[in-house]
């Protein structure tokens, strides 16, 4: 089964990949993590996402469409990238999310992504 692990950062995570003196470190140990999904033969896919104020929103409102600068969510924490990967079952898939580097305020989602078929 595949699952997504979304990984939400503060705003302090999405400076330190550009942070001089942090994105080494930052960088380091996303890719190590990166590294073992593939040894392990369960990354599916996946991608980095550029800060918060780059997004761009959306929807519909009184049925007409509304776009909006910025993300949706008013909340500090934001989604900075999502891995997938293909895993038997939810018990494994929590494993792999727990081994995400561990920075302060990052929370990684786990949730089953819906068939293919």
């Amino acid at each position: 089964m595949n699952y997504s692990l979304l990984v939400h950062e503060p705003p302090e995570g999405f400076a330190a990949r550009t942070d001089p003196e942090l994105q080494k470190a930052y960088w380091e140990g996303t890719m190590r993590y990166l590294q073992a999904l593939r040894e392990a033969g369960i990354f599916r896919g996946g991608a980095g996402l550029q800060a918060p104020s780059s997004a761009t929103t959306v929807r519909y409102r009184d049925d007409k469409l509304q776009v909006q600068d910025g993300p949706y969510a008013d909340t500090k924490d934001q989604l900075g990238g999502f891995f997938i990967i293909e895993v038997p079952n939810l018990d494994v898939a929590l494993e792999w999310a727990g081994r995400f580097p561990r920075r302060p305020g990052v929370v990684v989602e786990v949730r089953p992504n819906l068939p293919q078929d």
